[in-house]
């Protein structure tokens, strides 16, 4: 038995969780932003961003291969020095975003209760993002190369969200940074449109930035709406899930496989085939419980148990980070 097959028992005998089938937005992770200034500490959350909104990039994919890379440890252990008080930054869409209550509702905002008092996090995540439009002020033309064009200064830069640069100020040795993107990037319009090649190395980009300054990142593929063949889930997110997989691969970075593993706690849950053939208001049981109204975004049982999955992951692939769960 895997341990997302364990953790999905967990989660499902767990009298905490509780789902509700109502909330907004169809397909992709997106929506407008609401405040997205979020900070909270170990077992408590403040709401940041994302709602739910226009349809993402599908595709069917199979589920990604495991996650790749290393960290260099969150501290020690046993009789060695205490490990410091840290913080995880996460970047990522409205999947991951705070969100709304009762729905939709990410997994970045569920995070912090899962780590002990010497964590917290600060999540970014925004509803309807692309990495670029997460990261740039981005433009709705699209240039010859095939990709969204930039805001640029005066020396020919890219402009930067506020966020980032934000994030970047605050940002310390021995902390976190999560990236999950992939949803909404496989637009084929602008401004959230961005290649496979761009996403790479914008990933890229964002990872040297929180190593000079002595943070580790983490790369987590796109967590997979639900779909299915027949009584069988399957992946939808395309080449983005390779794409991060390679990107990580690349710069040396960790990768947290959320595609695959999301994939295999909805076969764990019995979710396919789902009633009436796709989520709704309407859709009742366990896929009403986890998911809002759509077949991405999630309620908040279904939040919580992706954060668990995430958490799981940290600990199956011996992360750094792993020492601080509670």
């Amino acid at each position: 038995m895997s341990w997302v097959t364990l953790l999905a028992l967990a989660c499902c005998t767990d009298p905490g969780a509780s789902g509700d089938g109502t909330g907004a937005g169809a397909g992709g992770a997106g929506g407008g932003a609401s405040p997205e200034a979020s900070s909270s500490s170990a077992g408590s959350t403040v709401a940041s961003t994302g709602t739910a909104g226009s349809a993402g990039a599908g595709g069917d994919a199979p589920a990604g291969a495991g996650g790749s890379g290393g960290d260099p440890g969150g501290g020690g252990s046993g009789g060695m020095e205490p490990l410091p008080n840290i913080t995880i930054w996460i970047a990522g869409d409205s999947t991951v975003a705070n969100g709304q209550t009762p729905c939709p509702a990410g997994w970045g905002g569920q995070f912090a209760a899962l780590f002990d008092e010497r964590v917290t996090v600060v999540n970014r995540a925004v509803g309807g993002r692309s990495v670029r439009t997460w990261l740039y002020h981005v433009q709705t033309a699209m240039d010859s190369a095939g990709e969204c064009v930039l805001d640029r200064d005066s020396s020919g830069e890219p402009v930067l969200q506020d966020r980032w640069t934000e994030m970047l100020d605050g940002m310390k040795r021995g902390d976190y940074l999560f990236i999950q993107f992939g949803i909404n990037d496989g637009s084929r319009t602008c401004d959230r449109h961005v290649g496979l090649d761009a996403f790479k190395s914008s990933y890229g980009m964002m990872a040297l930035a929180a190593q000079e300054r002595g943070a580790q990142p983490v790369f987590v593929t796109p967590v997979s709406a639900i779909a299915c063949n027949g009584s069988t889930a399957r992946g939808t997110r395309g080449g983005y899930v390779t794409a991060t997989l390679e990107a990580g691969e690349e710069h040396g970075v960790p990768v947290i496989d959320l595609h695959e593993h999301s994939v295999a706690l909805y076969n764990t849950l019995g979710f396919c085939p789902v009633p009436g053939g796709d989520v709704s208001g309407t859709t009742g049981g366990p896929v009403g419980e986890f998911f809002c109204d759509d077949h991405t975004h999630f309620a908040r049982s279904g939040a919580e148990q992706i954060a668990r999955v995430v958490a799981g992951a940290l600990r199956a692939q011996e992360l750094g980070l792993a020492a601080y769960l509670e």
